[in-house]
């Protein structure tokens, strides 16, 4: 299963924001949801499918924690759709350009100021 169908569900995207803090066993997971354990533990099969999250055995407890790999390879993934101009090399370009003629105005206006003022003194 692709890591972006099991975060279709809002169930399964809350359990991921609660897996974020750290592990968790099973049981207080489901003691978070107004649902039964059993979805629950589907829900978590399905992430565990998903890649999103690993689990391990404690006693009699089931440990889940948050694999955050797959996540990242969503991530670079959607990378592809995101505009350039929000916070990429462009954006930062355009910023340097800005300054660059502020300063520019800035210079003038001072020499300009210079120039008037010798002319008073004068």
């Amino acid at each position: 299963m692709f890591p972006a169908d099991a975060l279709a569900d809002p169930v399964r995207r809350a359990i991921l924001e609660r897996l974020a803090e750290g592990e968790v066993g099973a049981g207080e997971i489901a003691a978070d949801f107004p649902v039964s354990r059993p979805a629950i533990s589907r829900h978590l099969r399905i992430l565990r499918e998903a890649g999103l999250v690993t689990s391990r055995v404690a006693g009699q407890h089931r440990i889940y924690r948050l694999d955050r790999r797959p996540l990242a390879e969503l991530d670079a993934w959607l990378q592809r759709f995101r505009p350039l101009g929000s916070a990429g090399p462009a954006s930062r370009l355009d910023a340097l350009d800005t300054e660059m003629h502020r300063g520019r105005r800035a210079r003038r206006a001072a020499a300009d100021e210079g120039d008037r003022h010798d002319r008073t003194a004068g």
